[in-house]
């Protein structure tokens, strides 16, 4: 008869692999999170994007029509590709008469949160001398 101890046989105990499986586990959770998170911040960003445009448009209309805009608010529809948007347009008075400062909110149609918010001044066409 021998006395040496009994071997060992190669391979993970339970505990070990559950541990494994649990490290694992949490990683891919915090992988799908971060997709997730980037798939959301995506979306946004191109709806802000499109909101940018939209409120580019209004301001553009705007100056190619040579118009002195009546000071005050009006909201008008500005949809852009699959969103349907409005646009808020504030004019006021500028310390200079022949001006006009013009600010474009830009919101969905059912919310309230601003995509986007550009603002320019525009001058008085009619009163300047060619």
């Amino acid at each position: 008869m021998s006395l040496r101890p009994a071997r060992r046989s190669a391979g993970f105990t339970m505990i070990e692999v559950l541990v494994a499986l649990a490290i694992i586990a949490i990683a891919l959770g915090a992988s799908l999170r971060a997709v997730g998170s980037l798939a959301t911040n995506s979306t946004r960003l191109h709806e802000r994007m499109l909101a940018g445009w939209s409120a580019d448009n209004v301001l553009t209309t705007m100056r190619l029509a040579r118009q002195w805009p009546e000071i005050g608010s009006s909201v008008t529809a500005c949809p852009q590709a699959d969103l349907n948007l409005r646009c808020i347009v504030t004019v006021r008075a500028t310390p200079n008469p022949l001006f006009r400062q013009v600010e474009v909110a830009v919101r969905r149609v059912n919310g309230n949160d601003t995509l986007a918010r550009i603002s320019t001044v525009i001058p008085n066409e009619s009163r300047r001398s060619l």
